[in-house]
């Protein structure tokens, strides 16, 4: 009998008793759809229905009920009837509950309880609505985790009734409500999400989010949850031109994350996006490198960082300090570096801002202790180091540190040339051609035989490799005993190849392998080429200095006129020099080899 009881009371349990709550949950549901329609009919929405207390009452009575889905129609019906004060309050702390569960998303997606909840964050005041706004923020947070309903929340304009209430908590923080910074917390997460969808770019350069966000950052800079969710909302915008612009065009925007980047300097999710963003900002435009240079305590900032970053394989003290820096990890503390490196890199471009960072002797030293002690494994900070030295290699005054420490930095740089990857020995090859303008660092590299590796790069089938490679020949190629030995690598025969395979179109390296050719034979007659890479050279150049077939490769109207300014700057007359030269060698009828 046990065992028939047992079945029985299972099958009640899991069968009979769902199906008999989801009759009453669907009668409940549909008399309340029907009510809201009737009320809607007779114009008795809002506070216009006299008998409203009556209605509520009852509503509220149901939600004792606890079903996610007929409280869903309550609150939807208390909020059409414009709750307010205490009420207003346990509907929105009604909806947030329902909303913390995953499943009941979809309870939001066909109803009007988005566009309740978005009219009540235009509409209420957050002096008098605080915790109401903070609950229904919070509702929209756990949604916008739902690509659907973060859609939803796009094309219900989010992004305009974002912009209203960051003002309104902006005006709020002045008179110091801490539920502003509860509440911002919640929506820079909202905010973040949106990021993600490539439609909400051009909303956030219109609504002007970037600037308020620089604001919200400024009156509540001391609270990591929200730095945190404004940095990652930066990082992810920053890689966009129009957004990009729209974040360097806020004043003191660069100021307020070096300020940031020194109160925060443990927090290191925060200092990597804050360091990627203004990586991404320095990129392409040349203002921002200035302006972020010319900032108050920026070179003191940065240098500081990246000497905390760089200590971090030191063993740890034994007694830890209150209050002091938690250990890090080692993998962050390379990714704050690559990113910090980065920043260096792309500031030093600008002319104003080369001279003085290379005279700076505290970075210099910094960025030699990077490549002398890094070990296997950190690849990309190894380049952007070099990226750094090479940029400011090519300032070569007299106050450089660069140019004190040239031998030390030609040795750092064998490590780089012999890595596995292309990237690091391309900006090792780069940083010799800067140095190798000093006749101990062509020394250094005839000794060491760096000059049979760079020639072996011409056969590289890259633009960029050829160009780097060609850069260090033409260096080399000053002093005659090492013409000698470049001749017996095959340099020239290579150099004809590179120009026959890059030449047209490539006009700046086109140049550059015609300046080195020139420097290999002295200028003059030497005996250094063989008659077939004679005639080679003499067909190609008579070809290339052909204007018409030269320059009408391609419709492209920019392209051709930037093309003709690098043929005419940075071709045409090392080229002409160079045709001179040989056809003058064919007349004296020379003996060539």
């Amino acid at each position: 009998g046990n065992k028939e009881e047992d079945a029985e009371s299972l099958m009640w349990n899991n069968v009979i008793v769902p199906l008999l709550q989801k009759l009453e949950i669907d009668r409940l549901c549909d008399l309340c759809d029907r009510l809201h329609g009737t009320l809607a009919e007779a114009d008795m929405l809002g506070r216009r229905c006299k008998k409203r207390s009556g209605i509520l009452r009852t509503l509220f009575r149901l939600i004792d009920l606890n079903y996610a889905q007929l409280n869903m129609h309550i609150a939807q019906l208390c909020l059409a009837l414009c709750v307010s004060g205490n009420n207003l309050l346990n509907i929105c702390k009604l909806i947030f509950q329902i909303s913390r569960t995953e499943s009941n998303d979809i309870l939001f997606q066909n109803n009007s309880v988005i566009d309740s909840l978005l009219r009540m964050l235009s509409n209420e005041h957050v002096s008098a609505s605080g915790e109401a706004i903070l609950y229904c923020v919070g509702t929209l947070k756990f949604l916008s985790g739902n690509t659907e309903i973060l859609r939803i929340l796009l094309d219900k304009n989010f992004i305009c009734v974002a912009q209203k209430l960051i003002q309104k908590l902006c005006i709020v923080e002045e008179t110091n409500l801490p539920i502003a910074g509860h509440i911002l917390v919640q929506l820079t997460t909202i905010l973040r999400n949106l990021a993600d969808l490539s439609d909400s770019r051009p909303l956030f350069v219109s609504f002007s989010i970037l600037p308020a966000l620089c604001q919200v950052l400024q009156q509540h800079c001391e609270d990591q949850d929200v730095c945190m969710n404004i940095s990652r909302i930066y990082s992810k915008l920053s890689s966009y031109s129009e957004c990009r612009l729209a974040l360097a065009q806020t004043p003191d925007c660069y100021q307020l994350f070096l300020e940031l980047l020194s109160k925060h300097h443990q927090k290191q999710d925060l200092i990597v996006r804050l360091l990627f963003t203004l990586g991404n900002l320095t990129a392409k435009s040349d203002e921002p490198r200035l302006e972020l240079f010319q900032c108050d305590g920026c070179m003191r900032t940065l240098l500081r960082l990246y000497d905390i970053y760089q200590r971090k394989d030191e063993p740890p003290r034994t007694v830890v300090q209150k209050g002091a820096s938690p250990p890090v990890r080692p993998q962050v503390a390379d990714d704050v570096l690559v990113k910090l490196v980065r920043v260096l890199a792309n500031m030093c471009i600008h002319p104003a801002v080369g001279p003085p960072v290379a005279a700076d002797t505290a970075c210099i030293r910094l960025l030699m202790e990077t490549l002398g002690e890094h070990k296997e494994g950190s690849e990309e900070l190894l380049v952007n180091v070099a990226a750094v030295i090479n940029n400011l290699s090519f300032y070569q005054k007299e106050t450089s540190a660069i140019k004190h420490n040239q031998l030390h930095i030609a040795k750092l740089m064998l490590k780089l040339l012999l890595s596995s990857s292309t990237g690091a020995m391309l900006e090792a090859v780069r940083v010799y051609g800067n140095l190798s303008h000093y006749e101990d660092v062509r020394n250094f590299i005839m000794r060491n035989k760096v000059h049979q590796f760079v020639v072996t790069l011409l056969d590289s089938k890259s633009n960029e490799m050829c160009f780097a490679a060609c850069g260090v020949l033409t260096n080399l190629a000053l002093d005659p005993p090492s013409r000698v030995c470049l001749m017996v690598e095959g340099a020239s025969a290579k150099l004809v190849d590179c120009l026959r395979d890059f030449g047209l179109g490539d006009w700046q390296l086109a140049g550059q392998i015609c300046q080195a050719v020139w420097n290999l034979t002295g200028g003059s007659s030497e005996k250094v080429l063989y008659t077939e890479e004679r005639e080679s050279l003499l067909e190609m150049l008579a070809a290339y200095l052909d204007e018409e077939e030269a320059l009408n490769w391609t419709d492209n109207k920019d392209l051709r006129d930037f093309h003709r300014a690098c043929w005419e700057l940075e071709f045409l007359p090392v080229a002409q020099k160079l045709m001179k030269m040989l056809q003058s060698l064919c007349i004296a009828g020379c003996k060539v080899l």
